[in-house]
């Protein structure tokens, strides 16, 4: 004996199956996430006469002509003369004595927090990757003030007339103001 269903059973049985429909829908919708994600993670390297070869073609594009043009220009050997001049500091993570020289980055620049700074008679822009406790120390930075800066890092961009120096470790009146706090998991 079969007993038919009324409207309220009816109900009762689409309430219990569509959470299971919609839970089951979201296992699944992760479970293709979580395998797309690995199966990018485990790209291989690419090798060393693979990267030059991208290079070379890059360089016959619009924007790799235009960059060998400004490393060609004066604007980009003054930029590379002054990353010359402490290529030393950066390989041996010394002390650079900096004066600050502006509080501002140039117009138009997207390198985040940064200061301008003088450095062995060369201007640069000195970029930190600080948390929101960090800032407020640098913040209190003032136009020439005198400052110790360690860096591993420096670079450059056409845009810019000015090497770019990543600040690691910055000191005022031997006290410490900034202390790059590694990232996670690596580098």
């Amino acid at each position: 004996m079969l007993v038919k269903p009324t409207k309220n059973m009816k109900k009762l049985i689409y309430a219990l199956i569509l959470p299971l429909v919609v839970v089951s829908g979201l296992v699944f919708a992760n479970r293709e996430i979580k395998n797309e994600t690995s199966e990018k993670s485990i790209s291989k390297p690419i090798s060393a006469a693979e990267r030059e070869a991208a290079m070379k073609q890059w360089y016959t594009t619009p924007g790799g002509i235009a960059y060998k043009k400004w490393e060609a220009s004066p604007a980009g050997k003054k930029v590379y003369a002054a990353e010359a001049k402490i290529r030393k500091h950066l390989t041996d993570s010394t002390n650079m004595e900096a004066v600050v020289t502006s509080l501002s980055l140039p117009p138009g620049s997207r390198l985040g927090f940064g200061v301008m700074a003088r450095i062995n008679g060369d201007d640069y822009i000195v970029n930190f990757d600080a948390g929101k406790s960090q800032l407020e120390q640098l913040r209190s930075l003032k136009v020439a003030d005198k400052i110790i800066i360690r860096s591993r890092n420096v670079s450059h961009a056409p845009k810019y007339a000015y090497p770019i120096v990543s600040g690691d470790y910055v000191e005022r009146d031997s006290k410490v103001i900034f202390k790059r706090v590694p990232r996670k998991g690596g580098c």
